[in-house]
């Protein structure tokens, strides 16, 4: 059965490891909820999340994480229709891309804006592919 997939991008506002855990557990809990699955790749500079699931409530979601101020401006990059998820077994894994992510000051200079819906939903196959291979 075909599914929404979301993809934003957001400037954290007052980021510590405490906001992003209370970040997490709240995506955990409430994503569970709802039969959203996903992926939050973050750093003190960005948060790029990927949300897929059933389209009124991963639209529902998306609506509350613009409102969220624990996000400052907010840019849906990628809405589309899917049939599989990339994250079947996360309500919200947390991956902090660290070595792999574009630099702070490409960030800061839209590199985003630059990419391509499929180049940045790669950055999430990526990710997907890594757990995949830490289970084998």
């Amino acid at each position: 059965m075909p599914m929404q997939q979301i993809i934003y991008a957001s400037r954290p506002f007052g980021y510590s490891l405490d906001v992003l855990a209370g970040i997490l557990a709240t995506a955990r809990l409430r994503n569970a909820r709802y039969n959203i699955t996903g992926a939050l790749i973050c750093r003190s500079d960005i948060y790029l999340q990927l949300l897929e699931g059933p389209t009124g409530k991963t639209e529902e979601i998306f609506q509350h994480i613009t409102e969220d101020d624990r996000h400052t401006e907010v840019e849906l990059l990628v809405r589309a229709r899917v049939h599989e998820r990339l994250f079947p077994d996360w309500a919200m894994h947390h991956d902090p891309a660290e070595t792999w992510l574009w630099p702070p000051d490409e960030i800061r200079n839209g590199v985003l804006s630059q990419k391509s819906a499929r180049e940045i939903r790669g950055i999430f196959v990526r990710s997907a592919m890594s757990l995949d291979s830490q289970s084998l």
